[in-house]
């Protein structure tokens, strides 16, 4: 079975917002199983989409996810018409992508990180310290990456803890800004 064929692709249209929640790093046994890292919390919570949006040779598919678990200290999913290893291994490496319209509505002043990322950082005295390229998970607080642009003081890369009212101190996604206080020279 090739790579794209029918019994592995939803007949579910190809939604134009999708957010990126995972990447199915490798294979597991012989059967059609794939390893999968997770960007949601708890892991195991990317298991509730379905389907899964994937990009395999420069198209763009729906896939279906007949079962998945936790294993070990990750995940493991089996796709549908997936049965051998070999078919399994032309998932590797591609990005696991839902329908953003199917994420949760978050309480007023909680954020997805993808709404975060590709926002312009700057001091409350104004000095621009350029855009959030990603952020980290630490365990005691989230990072913002914040790598300089033109616009900035530097090019260099900053990292500023996710700390609400602390540290980030007003996000506003319409303006596409990040009020940050924060020492320039960190």
């Amino acid at each position: 079975m090739a790579v794209g064929d029918r019994s592995t692709s939803s007949t579910k249209p190809i939604p134009k917002e999708r957010v990126v929640l995972g990447k199915i790093t490798s294979v597991y046994g012989v059967r059609g199983w794939v390893k999968v890292y997770s960007h949601t919390e708890p892991m195991d919570n990317i298991l509730n989409y379905n389907p899964w949006y994937i990009e395999i040779n420069g198209r763009l598919q729906a896939i279906e996810v007949d079962q998945g678990k936790r294993h070990g200290k990750g995940l493991i999913a089996k796709l549908v018409g997936c049965d051998d290893r070999e078919v399994a291994r032309n998932f590797c490496g591609v990005d696991i992508s839902v329908d953003q319209g199917e994420l949760p509505e978050l309480e007023e002043g909680d954020y997805y990180w993808h709404q975060l990322e590709k926002l312009n950082v700057v001091t409350e005295s104004g000095v621009e310290l350029g855009r959030v390229d990603h952020l980290i998970a630490t365990g005691s607080n989230d990072v913002l990456v914040v790598r300089g642009t033109a616009q900035s003081i530097d090019k260099r890369e900053r990292m500023i803890p996710y700390l609400p009212e602390q540290v980030v101190k007003e996000i506003n996604l319409e303006a596409g800004t990040i009020r940050v206080d924060w020492d320039p020279e960190f």
